[in-house]
C-alpha cells in the first residue's frame, strides 16, 4: 500500500499539466498593503481630529495651546509626505487619471458643496457663496493633493526637486497678492513635503524606525513641548497653518523666508520622530488606515457643529478634565468614522465607480501577431493598475 502511494505521488508530480483554454491575460496579483503606512495614516488622522477638538480650548489653557502647536507642526507634513510617497509612479495613464478624478476630484466637489450647505443651515447663513474655487474648511487638502499629483511627473524630471519646491514655498510666503483662489498659499507652502515624499524610498522609512531613533525621539518631543509652551505667548500660531503670507501675518516680508526654512526643518524632525514610533506590524487599527479619508472628511461636520452650536460653553470643559475628555472623545469618534461599515456607506461619494463617465477601451489582443496596418488608429489597451490614495488634513 505504501509503495503504491509513493508511486502515485511521483506520477502526479511528474505528470504534464493539462493545457487550459485561453482566457485572456491574467489579472495582476493584488498588492499587499503595508501595515506601517496604514498605521501612520490612522494615527495621523487621530491627531487631526484631536487638534480640531482642542481648538476651542486654546484660549483658556496654555498647555493645550502648546500641544496644539506641536501637533500642527507635523501631522499635516506627515500626511503629505505619505501622499507624495504613494504618488511616485503617477503618470497620465488613463486608469490613473480616472482614479485621480474619482478618488480625489469628485470627493472634493461633493464635500465642498456639502460643507457649504451645512454651514448655510447650521450657522443660518443662507448668503454664503458655494464655489469650488475657494476651498472651505477641510476640503483644501483634496484640492491640493489633486494639484500636487498632477505635477508629480514634472518633479521626476527636475534635477534638485526638493530645493526648487522649497524655493517656491518661500516665494509664496512673500506674496500677499496670491489670494484665496484654490487656497494657493497652502498648495505652494506645503509643496516641499509632497515633493520630498516623491523622492523617498522604503529604506528611508526603515532608517527612521531604528531603535536608536525611537529612543532619541522621546527627548526631542519633550523639548519641543517645552519650547512650544514658552512660545505660545510669543509667537503667532498662524504660521503653522501655511495659509497666509508674512505680510498678512503682520510680519516683515523677509521673515517669510526664515519661517519657511525653520518650519520645514522643525516639521521634518518631528515627522521623523512620529514615523519612528509608528508600529510596522499589523495592529487592531491597521485596517482603519484604509478609511482615513472617510474619517477626515466626516469628522469635520462634528467639529463645525461644536463651534457653531457652542458645545464648549460648559464650564467643566475648561477645567483640567475637559481637555482630557475632549481628546478621548475625538479619538473615539474619528476611529468609528474610519471603520469599514462607514466606508461602505459613503463609498458613493468617496469612491464612485462612474463607469458611465469614461470610455471603455477595447480589450487587449491575445495573439502575439504584430499589427500590419500602419494607418490603424486603434490605441493599445492601457496597462492595469491604479495610483495609491491617502488620507488627509484640515483647514481652519
Amino acid at each position: 500500500m505504501t509503495q503504491l502511494t509513493d508511486q502515485s505521488v511521483r506520477a502526479t508530480a511528474t505528470a504534464k499539466p493539462a493545457e487550459a483554454a485561453p482566457a485572456g491575460p491574467a489579472a495582476p496579483p493584488a498588492k499587499k498593503r503595508d501595515a506601517f503606512f496604514d498605521n501612520a495614516k490612522f494615527l495621523a488622522i487621530v491627531l487631526v481630529a484631536m487638534g480640531h477638538a482642542w481648538e476651542p480650548l486654546r484660549d483658556g489653557s496654555r498647555a493645550v495651546s502648546a500641544l496644539y502647536i506641536v501637533v500642527y507642526a507635523f501631522h499635516m507634513p506627515a500626511f503629505i509626505i505619505i501622499s507624495g510617497y504613494f504618488s511616485r509612479n503617477f503618470d497620465f495613464r488613463p486608469d490613473r487619471v480616472r482614479r485621480l478624478i474619482t478618488g480625489i476630484a469628485v470627493p472634493y466637489i461633493v464635500f465642498e458643496v456639502a460643507y457649504s450647505l451645512f454651514h448655510r443651515w447650521a450657522a443660518d447663513d443662507p448668503a454664503m457663496e458655494i464655489t469650488l474655487l475657494d476651498p472651505w474648511y477641510l476640503t483644501w487638502f483634496l484640492l491640493a493633493l489633486f494639484v500636487w499629483r498632477m505635477t508629480a511627473p514634472i518633479w521626476r524630471l527636475v534635477r534638485w526637486p526638493v530645493p526648487v519646491a522649497l524655493g517656491i514655498a518661500m516665494l509664496a510666503s512673500l506674496s500677499p497678492d496670491i489670494g484665496d483662489d484654490l487656497d494657493l498659499q497652502r498648495v505652494l507652502q506645503f509643496l516641499p513635503f509632497f515633493v520630498l515624499g516623491l523622492r523617498l524610498k522604503p529604506e528611508h522609512f526603515q532608517l527612521v524606525r531604528r531603535k536608536e531613533v525611537r529612543l532619541l525621539a522621546v527627548p526631542v518631543f519633550a523639548a519641543t513641548v517645552v519650547f512650544a509652551y514658552w512660545a505660545v505667548t510669543r509667537m503667532n500660531m498662524a504660521w503653522f497653518f501655511h495659509r497666509d503670507s508674512a505680510q498678512e501675518l503682520g510680519a516683515p516680508w523677509w521673515s517669510g523666508i526664515l519661517m519657511t526654512l525653520a518650519l520645514f526643518g522643525c516639521s521634518l524632525v518631528l515627522t521623523a520622530c512620529f514615523f519612528a514610533w509608528v508600529p510596522g506590524r499589523r495592529m487592531w487599527f491597521t485596517l482603519l488606515g484604509a478609511g482615513t479619508l472617510c474619517g477626515y472628511l466626516l469628522h469635520g461636520f462634528l467639529a463645525q457643529s461644536a463651534s457653531t452650536w457652542d458645545w464648549y460653553d460648559a464650564d467643566w470643559l475648561h477645567r483640567p478634565i475637559g481637555p482630557v475628555f475632549v481628546t478621548v472623545l475625538a479619538g473615539v469618534v474619528v476611529t468609528l468614522l474610519c471603520t469599514p461599515p462607514v466606508q461602505r456607506l459613503f463609498r458613493f461619494a468617496l469612491e464612485p465607480d462612474m463607469a458611465w463617465a469614461f470610455r471603455t477601451d477595447p480589450a487587449p489582443r491575445t495573439d502575439p501577431a504584430p499589427r500590419t496596418d500602419p494607418a490603424s488608429t486603434t490605441d493599445p489597451a492601457p496597462r492595469t493598475g491604479s495610483a495609491a490614495r491617502t488620507g488627509p488634513a484640515e483647514r481652519r
